[in-house]
């Protein structure tokens, strides 16, 4: 599956299959990771983590799709989107979340503009899903 940004959405970085980095990231405009990172991401805008990604990291953006592997914590302020592929190990933050059916999601999910109400998800497959629902 490729992905292509909006035009709009032009990226203005990228960090390539096969390259490792540790530390902290800010930006603005669009970043795609393909590569290895691990460390703190932070930006208002968007973040894009490829297929071949794999993030350890704590991430907080305007917007992120991800298409590989997250292991760590995401709030977004505007956006998540989970492709079939994309994997999330960590709490998820966000006033929308998309999940394309294949997309998983190991942590709790709580959505920011409707509430606190907060999904845990057990198991997100392509065929099935499983979601307990808690309220306070």
């Amino acid at each position: 599956m490729k992905f292509r940004p909006k035009s709009s959405d032009q990226v203005i970085g990228f960090l390539d299959k096969g390259t490792s980095i540790t530390g902290e990231l800010q930006f603005a405009g669009t970043i795609r990771i393909d590569g290895n990172f691990h460390g703190a991401i932070s930006t208002g805008d968007i973040l894009i983590i490829g297929e071949h990604a794999v993030v350890q990291a704590d991430i907080q953006v305007g917007e992120v799709q991800v298409h590989g592997q997250v292991i760590g914590s995401i709030t977004a302020n505007r956006r998540v989107e989970l492709a079939a592929n994309g994997r999330v190990r960590g709490d998820v933050r966000t006033k929308v979340l998309s999940v394309a059916p294949g997309g998983l999601i190991d942590g709790r999910v709580q959505m920011m503009e409707d509430g606190p109400e907060e999904v845990t998800t057990i198991a997100v497959g392509a065929e099935e899903s499983k979601v307990r629902q808690e309220r306070d």
